[in-house]
């Protein structure tokens, strides 16, 4: 189940069973199934906090996502993502806002599925699999 949740922003999350039906496609190309996965889209300052209070890092980031996963298989989680910096990014990058925001919530399935992101090869590993599956978007 994937379900979506709107904090202290002004958000409609863009085809929203379209997006659902595609993540669950990710997690199942990655030998997952999703269990319980919420998405709580937000702000940069309140992001920011969530940041600093539960990792120590006191830096603005597009997305953290929390694994609550209790079994192997089965994904669960929640992925806070901060629609400014989808929006900002989105911008710097010249892309559409909805293809942005899909590289940003297949990240946070990707983490889930294992795959890390802080060494150069870990993030150029991540950056193709977000690209592999963008493009594999119905």
């Amino acid at each position: 189940m994937i379900r979506y949740f709107i904090e202290d922003v002004e958000f409609k999350v863009p085809f929203p069973q379209k997006t659902r039906r595609w993540l669950n496609t990710v997690a199942l190309a990655e030998g997952f199934k999703i269990h319980e996965l919420n998405y709580i889209f937000c702000s940069d300052e309140y992001l920011h906090k969530i940041n600093v209070e539960y990792l120590n890092h006191d830096t603005y980031t597009d997305i953290i996502t929390f694994d609550n996963s209790e079994e192997e298989s089965l994904l669960s989680g929640d992925i806070f993502v901060s629609v400014e910096r989808v929006e900002d990014n989105a911008r710097s990058l010249n892309t559409l806002f909805y293809d942005e925001l899909c590289r940003v919530l297949v990240h946070g399935v990707l983490h889930l599925s294992g795959y890390l992101d802080k060494t150069d090869e870990e993030e150029a590993e991540m950056r193709r699999l977000e690209s592999h599956y963008l493009a594999l978007r119905p």
